[in-house]
């Protein structure tokens, strides 16, 4: 993981602060799936990585903490937060409230070219169904979801929904990495392009609902299966 993170740091910091760049580069490695529940965020080598100070390692830790992605434990210093089974129905919880939001605000507000966009992202996942791994139908998925949510055209909405999108990629293996549940991923995801396109928000908003409800449901499946073995 640090070699990764220090090939991202090498692109350009100077249109970002210090601390935001460290905060950016530790979201996009916890949405890639590179950190789990319970690790610890070693400053001195999260500083290393992204070659800078622990100044700015420590900001970007302290607004994870804040956003309830991580937390301070006085023996281990920071760690990412373990998500038990309530953390993650609170969290599908609020992603089916804010992206069914969104996709009623999408069918009502997104161009033509945005919901162009989103079929063809769906394509692209539809084609990775037959033969992606579940790694590459993840981030498509995640592609989809983030199109989806820009196409709301609410700036609040997406501020809200970031530290949601990044908390899944701490709950371990994608539920795609079940093929039937990458199919029923694909299903629903067509009928909610189905319905932005046709402008109809309440259908869109049920359908992402029901969506994120299924997605619910397959991952308390999966963490039974996990704490069985």
């Amino acid at each position: 993981m640090p070699r990764k993170l220090a090939r991202a740091a090498k692109r350009g910091t100077t249109k970002l602060s210090r601390s935001e760049h460290a905060y950016q580069e530790i979201r996009r490695a916890i949405r890639q799936r590179r950190f789990r529940s319970g690790d610890r965020l070693r400053e001195v080598e999260l500083a290393k990585s992204l070659g800078l100070s622990r100044t700015p390692v420590r900001e970007a830790l302290s607004r994870l903490e804040a956003e309830g992605i991580a937390a301070e434990n006085a023996q281990r210093g920071f760690v990412i937060v373990d998500f038990d089974h309530v953390m993650v129905s609170e969290l599908y919880l609020m992603r089916e409230v804010l992206e069914g939001a969104a996709a009623r605000l999408a069918a009502s507000s997104a161009a033509d070219a945005e919901i162009e966009l989103l079929r063809e992202i769906h394509s692209q996942y539809a084609a990775l169904v037959k033969g992606g791994s579940g790694v590459a139908l993840a981030d498509k998925n995640r592609q989809f979801h983030e199109a989806l949510c820009r196409c709301a055209h609410n700036r609040f909405l997406l501020r809200t929904l970031e530290p949601l999108q990044d908390a899944l990629g701490l709950l371990g293996e994608s539920n795609l990495a079940d093929p039937a549940r990458a199919r029923e991923n694909h299903k629903d995801h067509a009928a909610i392009v189905e319905a932005i396109g046709k402008r109809d928000a309440a259908g869109a908003e049920a359908r992402m609902r029901a969506h994120i409800r299924a997605a619910h449901a397959a991952r308390i499946k999966r963490m039974f299966a996990i704490e069985e073995k």
